[in-house]
């Protein structure tokens, strides 16, 4: 099996469902938290929509799930002590420096991820807070932990 490409139209198997259920919430419920629809819940936890990385990530920190569990790396959920922070300029950094570390261009990891250089590119100056679906790609190509990328 290769490496995941973004642009084959992949979505993650997360366990987004899973938790929510152990929440006891139903999918209007999780929407209302998150100000969207319950369709729109339901395209998060069947794959067919990306769920915003804010959004994700907001989920994790409110309800405690680490975010390996949620989008499948793992199956047990980790709790942390900390609260993941979106920072677009020291997540760019820490991809810029993984980037380097894999002796890869910044054009590679574009074409890995199904997209353009300059997309990355906005990712690695902290111009644009990476997508989700992206930082699943780079992580799960190269394993790294989702959580210890952003923590």
């Amino acid at each position: 099996m290769g490496k995941l490409l973004l642009g084959d139209s992949y979505m993650f198997n997360n366990n987004l469902k899973e938790a929510r259920e152990n929440l006891e919430m139903t999918q209007k419920e999780l929407g209302y938290v998150f100000g969207v629809h319950e369709t729109t819940v339901s395209g998060w936890e069947t794959g067919k929509d990306n769920i915003p990385l804010t959004k994700l990530v907001r989920f994790c920190n409110l309800y405690n799930y680490s975010l390996d569990f949620i989008v499948g790396f793992d199956r047990k959920n980790k709790q942390y002590n900390t609260q993941i922070k979106l920072d677009k300029k020291k997540i760019g950094s820490k991809l810029k420096i993984i980037r380097k570390k894999l002796n890869l261009t910044q054009q590679q990891i574009a074409d890995e991820c199904g997209i353009s250089q300059t997309t990355y590119s906005n990712y690695e100056l902290g111009i644009n807070l990476i997508n989700t679906l992206t930082l699943y790609t780079i992580c799960k190509n190269h394993k790294i932990s989702m959580d210890s990328f952003l923590r």
